[in-house]
């Protein structure tokens, strides 16, 4: 069975399935290179403008890691399982984080370890409300590898984020929301469909102003406001003489709906 669904494209929405519901839907290295390589197609797609990841089955969105594949690249030792487990999973993570289109992450179930850490890279999720989080590396005697010990605290705060990271306990897709790793919580049947709402709200507006705001937010927020001002408005800059702008200014003018290139 492949580790990803064929991904679905409908409206200008990409829906990208990890599919190893036998295995909670659990990362191993094939689901990582395979989702790198479906993320790379899609981004360089025209007919796509958003993202939605989520997970097959109704018990897991991603159990995060596999466990028995990693614990072998860990006998093999520190080269070996940097390498193959912590670089792979952080290129994954910092991927979607800094993905030109949005990714929205819905949480179909469990979302542990790895699994919340995709939750926590990409730019929007809507969790179930069965949904269930957890940072659970503790238990296996390590800290997160895939970006937890760093997105989290930012997402959370730190001392919100050490109690989870430290406990290894699990938190209800409530206890997300409040602490700001998910946008909205809905019942179950109403996921997905909550999901491409998201997405199509943002369809209405120019393509390359979202590109711009992901680029501005995801690069300033580890910086200084100075530097991330510049950031801002250097994105600016670059929409000053596009086609986007210039419809969007004049659309107001007129009040009428703009058309944005690729709509």
């Amino acid at each position: 069975m492949t580790t990803l669904a064929p991904y679905d494209i409908a409206g200008g929405i990409a829906t990208v399935t990890l599919n190893r519901p036998e295995k909670l839907n659990a990362i191993n290295y094939a689901m990582a290179d395979q989702l790198m390589a479906v993320l790379d197609a899609i981004e360089s797609n025209a007919a796509v403008r958003a993202v939605i990841l989520t997970g097959a089955g109704d018990r897991a969105f991603c159990a995060g890691g596999d466990i028995h594949e990693f614990s072998q690249s860990v006998r093999k030792g520190t080269t070996v399982a940097m390498r193959e487990f912590v670089r792979r999973g952080q290129t994954l993570t910092s991927r979607i984080e800094a993905y030109t289109k949005p990714v929205i992450v819905a949480v179909n179930g469990l979302a542990y370890g790895g699994g919340c850490e995709i939750t926590e890279a990409a730019h929007l999720a809507v969790a179930a409300d069965h949904a269930e989080f957890a940072k659970p590396e503790i238990n296996l005697g390590m800290p997160p590898t895939f970006g937890g010990t760093q997105r989290l605290p930012r997402l959370a705060g730190r001392k919100r984020a050490l109690e989870l990271l430290l406990t290894g306990d699990t938190f209800s897709a409530a206890r997300a929301l409040e602490l700001g790793l998910v946008n909205r919580v809905v019942p179950a049947p109403e996921l997905m469909p909550a999901a491409r709402a998201l997405a199509q709200r943002i369809l209405r507006h120019s393509p390359l102003a979202a590109a711009g705001i992901l680029s501005a937010v995801t690069r300033g927020i580890n910086a200084s406001i100075g530097e991330g001002l510049l950031m801002e408005s250097e994105q600016f800059a670059r929409l000053v003489t596009s086609h986007d702008l210039t419809e969007g200014l004049e659309a107001w003018k007129a009040r009428r709906a703009p058309v944005y290139a690729g709509r």
